[in-house]
């Protein structure tokens, strides 16, 4: 897909005239690719006006949230860190296929409840345009509990985010999806805070050994490793797999296994029969 500059200058144009419309916004922020264009192009049209709130909870990497963090002190936006309490949930921990949208809406619940208590009416979220091709449970979430999604309002898709980003000058604009930690355990399987805190540790390693984008699925003792094409040969020299199989061990991992396919946005999608899918997605 190639980027029309005139069709997204049009599209950015008409995302500041909504997001100003709004008068006042709480912007859900992950620190991710999405949010970080809504939070950025919202500060640009309310100032003062806009607030990020992020979920502090085992569902997601702490580096995420400290990046999330540098940014808003950066630009000084007000940023409330809200505690989410959601991985005893029955809804979550059982995991089944609709997870997601019992997450995304206990979360939106939070969220919203913020926004009341400060007198702002309107909660957005970075949903893009894609994200409606494949499974995301929490769109629907988002939908019924009245949540704004800004991006897809005015046609906003991820190469497109990534590109305006660029222009803007953030360095966040090639940066890797992440997505929910839950993502990484296969359905069925219970969601729990000791799983979370394998998989946030072992891709934190790879991550900071110099792999550019990762997911290590948590098959129960065993670790399936999925990286980028180009990364499966650098994962494979002797000195980094040995590291890699002492430190998943170290982990609490008994096996570590390498996906030959490499790294596939929600791979785990793929147990799913098309009547559950309904046209979204779990994983970034």
């Amino acid at each position: 897909m190639k980027v029309d500059d005139n069709d997204l200058t049009q599209k950015k144009e008409r995302l500041v005239g909504l997001l100003r419309d709004t008068s006042a916004l709480l912007v859900a922020y992950s620190g991710g690719v999405d949010s970080t264009l809504l939070l950025a192009l919202a500060h640009e049209a309310l100032g003062g006006q806009v607030v990020a709130a992020t979920a502090i909870s085992e569902l997601f990497p702490v580096r995420e949230r400290e990046l999330a963090q540098r940014f808003t002190q950066k630009r000084g936006i007000e940023h409330i860190f809200l505690p989410w309490e959601v991985t005893n949930a029955p809804a979550v921990v059982t995991n089944r296929p609709d997870r997601c949208y019992h997450c995304k809406r206990s979360l939106f619940k939070e969220l919203v409840a913020v926004a009341k208590a400060r007198g702002i009416e309107n909660v957005a979220h970075g949903a893009n345009l894609d994200d409606l091709k494949d499974y995301r449970p929490g769109q629907r979430a988002a939908s019924e509990m009245g949540i704004l999604s800004p991006l897809i309002d005015v046609g906003l898709r991820k190469l497109e985010i990534r590109h305006l980003l660029k222009e803007m000058g953030l360095s966040s604009w090639n940066k890797p999806a992440t997505g929910c930690l839950a993502s990484r355990i296969p359905y069925g399987s219970p969601v729990t805070a000791k799983k979370l805190k394998m998989v946030d540790e072992a891709e934190s390693f790879l991550l900071e050994k110099g792999v550019r984008q990762c997911r290590v699925r948590h098959h129960g003792a065993v670790a399936r490793i999925e990286v980028e094409r180009s990364d499966l040969a650098i994962i494979m020299e002797k000195g980094f797999r040995e590291a890699i199989v002492k430190r998943f061990k170290d982990i609490g991992f008994v096996h570590v296994a390498l996906d030959m396919e490499g790294y596939v946005s929600g791979s785990m999608n793929r147990v799913l029969g098309a009547e559950a899918k309904g046209g979204e997605r779990d994983d970034e």
